[in-house]
């Protein structure tokens, strides 16, 4: 006899956007049977069924809206009708705007809540100002999860219950892991969206720096977003067109290929004047596990990865020139760029498996659903 699967409500305000592909793993790699929603905060859409049907409202429904009682809309009554129908028992909410506006239908029809914490909405100001601090969410989820250590301790410092919150960083898809670069080029290579907290143009004018000594030497940056034009245009104004490429979005596949023959990968994170942060970025996992040093900043959960020295190089925020120093070494010493890469795949697959980030989640899903029923 077959065991009867966990049904498990996954909701994201997107459906397949390139950038999150930690939340494509979990969603194909966690146990159970996982229903799919996304279209927004509130979700609009059931993967592979479509638009949520919106059911006609009730006469006795109208008329408490016109007396001024607080009722739910047909979005959020259509979504409620699905959960219900797939008899779903826990809700794995992508984002903590997700989760607050969830939580109100989750107590409705009492589904457990576990609320997944990513980055710009564990730092954002106004992101947790406008969720009210999120006093709604931690009081309702069973777990929250965070992605770095100063992402958990800044939830705590919100008034998340400290026994709820769970440190559980991603973890790359298994095969960057079995990959064996060739250090063949004098390349780097990063990927990212082009967004304030990436700050794609400190690596450009830090890289300027380098081609001055190594004029030889390649930058490759991947991925889109609203400061891809400025950083072309930086590019041209210094005159370094022809040893730096911006390809756009980039697939796993090419990213592969980029980081085989590639010499570091690299990225300046930041903490934007929103207060925009990382939470622990997929690329520096993928890019280290695929045995390539990581040269970045003491941003967030970057440190919790990439140890200074030993399996990579980190650099404070905002420091161009040391930042291009870092290349310079690198540059000019292939062995000890092989010798970070390799001790940094060896602590990835030591510590930061996308099969133990999945292990964490499923045992959460289990406990939650247990206790519920």
């Amino acid at each position: 006899m077959e065991l009867q699967r966990n049904k498990i409500a996954m909701v994201s305000p997107s459906h397949n956007a390139y950038s999150e592909t930690f939340i494509q793993a979990q969603k194909n790699g966690l146990n159970g049977t996982i229903y799919y929603y996304y279209g927004g905060v509130l979700p609009l859409y059931l993967e592979g069924y479509g638009k949520l049907m919106l059911p006609s409202i009730s006469w006795v429904v109208k008329i408490k809206r016109k007396l001024g009682f607080k009722t739910f809309n047909a979005d959020e009554t259509a979504f409620m009708q699905s959960l219900k129908k797939n008899k779903i028992q826990v809700i794995l909410a992508q984002y903590g705007p997700t989760a607050d506006r969830l939580v109100k239908i989750c107590k409705k029809i009492n589904i457990p809540l576990i609320t997944h914490f990513h980055g710009y909405d564990a730092s954002i100001k106004v992101v947790i100002e406008n969720c009210n601090n999120y006093r709604d969410v931690f009081a309702y989820s069973t777990y929250v999860i965070a992605v770095s250590v100063a992402m958990q301790e800044k939830l705590i410092q919100l008034g998340c219950p400290k026994e709820k919150v769970l440190y559980n960083p991603c973890g790359p898809h298994p095969s960057f892991v079995e990959m064996q670069p060739a250090f063949s080029e004098p390349a780097f290579i990063g990927l990212g969206r082009f967004v304030d907290k990436k700050a794609p143009y400190y690596t450009i004018l830090a890289f300027s720096q380098v081609l001055q000594q190594y004029p030889q030497a390649l930058l490759i940056i991947g991925g889109k977003g609203e400061l891809y034009e400025v950083c072309h245009n930086l590019i041209r104004y210094l005159k370094i067109e022809n040893s730096v490429v911006l390809p756009g979005i980039l697939t796993q596949e090419q990213f592969k290929n980029y980081l085989s023959t590639s010499l570091a990968f690299v990225q300046h994170s930041v903490t934007a004047l929103s207060g925009d942060q990382e939470g622990t970025p997929v690329a520096v996992l993928e890019a280290s596990a695929a045995g390539l040093p990581v040269l970045a900043t003491f941003h967030v959960g970057i440190p919790d990865v990439i140890i200074d020295g030993e399996t990579g190089l980190l650099v404070a925020e905002h420091d161009v020139s040391a930042m291009a120093e870092k290349m310079k070494l690198l540059l000019g010493n292939r062995e000890l760029a092989m010798q970070l890469g390799k001790k940094g795949k060896e602590r990835i697959k030591n510590n930061f498996t996308m099969e133990r980030h999945l292990g964490k989640i499923d045992i959460l899903i289990n406990k939650v659903i247990k206790k519920n029923e």
